[in-house]
Parts: C-alpha cells; sequence; structure tokens
C-alpha cells in the first residue's frame, strides 16, 4: 500500500505566560492513499493541533519543535517556502473546518468563496470554467439548485448545507488529502449520518485520502479504515477499524468505546471517564492516563509506557500488555500477541 503523509516524531508546543504546553508529544503516524485515517481523543488531547500543523496552521505562541517531520509524497512540508506551503495548502491539501458558520466569509456569496480557491490554484480556467466547476461541486457533495446556492449568502443556508458547501469549497480543486477536523460539529444527528456518508462517497470517488479528527468513535464507525487513538498529546493505540472496535487493548480505548450510546445497550449505562486531561504544562511523568485508569499500577506513575506491536499494525502504549502485569478484574481481553510471548 502507497504511502501518501507520515508523520514522524510530531512535537508541538505553545509558548504562554504560564509556561510551555506541550500539545502534542512526539506523535508518528501514517495515512496510505485512497484511505481514510481517524485520530480519535476527547478535547485537549492534540488531535486538532495535529491536524494544524499538516496544513502548516500553527502560529505563534505555537511552534514546531526541531526534529519533527511530516512528509507529503516524501517532501518534508516543515520545511516548505511560503511560496511552497501557497501551493500545497488548498491544491494538494483541503481541509474542512469546525464550524462552517464561522469559517464561511459572512459578508460574500457562497459562489464567491467557491471560485476564489480555484482563483489561487486553477488561474488558467477561464471565469465562466471556474463558476461551472462550483456549480459542478456543488452538485457533487448534494446540494440540489446549485445556480440559486451560487448566489446566496451563508447566513441564508442551513448548517448542513452550509457543511455541503465547505466539504465543495475544500474539494474543488481535487486535493489528494482531505483534513476534516469535526465535520459534524453543531448539527443534528440525521445531518452528521449524511455529512459522514456523504465524506464516504466522495473518499471513494474522487480517490483522495482523508484524515478525519473526531472525539466520537461512533463517527468513525462506518467509514475509518485505519484509527488513531490520542490522549494527552500522544497517540495510546492505533490499528486498523476492527482492531479498535473488537481489540481494544488500551484502557482510555475501551472507555471511549462504552461511553458510545449503541442499540444493543438494552438498558446498560453508559460509562464515564472520571477527571480530566493532565495540565501539559506539567505533563505526568508516566502514563498520562495514570490517574484517571481505574487499572493503573505503581509503574504507570513512574514510567512511560513502551509500545507494543499487537499484529498487522495494531500498536498499544499500554503497561498491562507486559506479561509481568496483572489484568486482574481488567473487563477487555488483552490480545497479547507480542514480541515477548
Amino acid at each position: 500500500m502507497d504511502t501518501l503523509l507520515r508523520v514522524q516524531d510530531l512535537k508541538i508546543s505553545y509558548f504562554t505566560y504560564a509556561g510551555e504546553v506541550q500539545a502534542v508529544r512526539g506523535v508518528s503516524f501514517t495515512v496510505e492513499k485512497n484511505q481514510t485515517t481517524a485520530i480519535v481523543g476527547e478535547s485537549g488531547c492534540g488531535k486538532t493541533v495535529t491536524a494544524k500543523s499538516i496544513m502548516g496552521l500553527i502560529k505563534k505562541p505555537g511552534k514546531i519543535k526541531e526534529g519533527s517531520q511530516i512528509f507529503f509524497q516524501g517532501e518534508n512540508v516543515v520545511e516548505y517556502t511560503k511560496k511552497q506551503w501557497n501551493t500545497f495548502c488548498g491544491k494538494e491539501c483541503g481541509m474542512i473546518f469546525q464550524d462552517a458558520l464561522v469559517s464561511l466569509n459572512p459578508t460574500m456569496k457562497v459562489g464567491r468563496q467557491i471560485i476564489e480557491n480555484l482563483d489561487n490554484h486553477e488561474t488558467m480556467l477561464s471565469k465562466q470554467e471556474k463558476r461551472t466547476r462550483a456549480q459542478e461541486m456543488l452538485q457533487l457533495v448534494g446540494i440540489p439548485d446549485t445556480k440559486n446556492c451560487l448566489e446566496k449568502y451563508p447566513h441564508e443556508l442551513s448548517g448542513g448545507m452550509r457543511q455541503r458547501v465547505m466539504i465543495a469549497m475544500a474539494l474543488v480543486t481535487r486535493p489528494k488529502l482531505l483534513i476534516a477536523d469535526e465535520p459534524t460539529t453543531a448539527l443534528d444527528v440525521t445531518i452528521q449520518a449524511q455529512i459522514m456518508e456523504l465524506l464516504k462517497n466522495l473518499q471513494k470517488k474522487l480517490h483522495m485520502s482523508v484524515v478525519l479528527i473526531t472525539h466520537d468513535l461512533g463517527v468513525v464507525a462506518d467509514v475509518a479504515d485505519c484509527i488513531v487513538v490520542m490522549y494527552a498529546g500522544k497517540i495510546v493505540e492505533r490499528g486498523r477499524c476492527r482492531d479498535i472496535f473488537y481489540h481494544a487493548s488500551h484502557p482510555y480505548t475501551w472507555a471511549l468505546l462504552k461511553s458510545v450510546p449503541r442499540i444493543d445497550y438494552h438498558g446498560q449505562t453508559l460509562m464515564t471517564i472520571e477527571g480530566s486531561i493532565p495540565d501539559m504544562t506539567n505533563p505526568p511523568k508516566g502514563c498520562a492516563f495514570c490517574q484517571r485508569c481505574p487499572y493503573g499500577m505503581r509503574i504507570c506513575k513512574e514510567h512511560e509506557p513502551p509500545t507494543w506491536d499487537l499484529k498487522d499494525g495494531h500498536e498499544v502504549s499500554c503497561w498491562l500488555l507486559d506479561r509481568r502485569a496483572n489484568r486482574e478484574g481488567v473487563p477487555f481481553g488483552i490480545d497479547r500477541r507480542t514480541e515477548d510471548e
């Protein structure tokens, strides 16, 4: 399988009056061509910051630290010049932001905003060709009256329609990579399902790769090929979709799965994760999840867990996978297909 994007040892900090906030702490993952990779975790885990770094959107007081590498088709985009970033953003890589109403310009018609992206990256097209391309893209994302929609302002559209316009803007230049940052935020449940189904169909139709950022594992179940679970700026588990949903081996991943409503629960109480993410100006010495983990051990407080490679790229960072760990009372199965067997 061909790799389109490879993030290697990514570290991002924000330098504030309170001190250095270590938002991302050595994250590494790959995105394959024509695949969807979901980055999952609760608010504050570093997933959005990771996504923004791929688009070069980390601004002061934030900084991508030395040694971080983001390879897109073999080129380290961290070393790009301003001109290279301008070509890359919007042309090679598109992004859908969290809130469409905030992200769209309220003073500019929808058509003008979509065409503006073509003005920056498709300079050889005529004015009419750009307008035709914009209409075709609106039709592709499921907006019926495209001509009328081009002449509307964002506030004249529903939340679902605005999100479809955002998707059209991101894809009008046919990028190889799409980053979707919480694309269903502020939408009701039925519209969320429609938007996720749309992204799934567009990914296949346009043969692009997608990085999907979300806090809800339920959203990615039918969309993602691979899932990366983040906590406190680090990856705690990653693997294929079925590995995460059927063989979750980290307490945090398991807790996230148990907090998703399911139709077959029949009156069972949804799980909550007590506590909150640690202060990232002074991250824990050992496992960051230790203070909230009901199965934490003494070693978890003192030493950061290594990463165990289970099978077929399923990786977990948790001391429970060590053969010396006491797993009595752990309700989820830990499939120890590790090198220490």
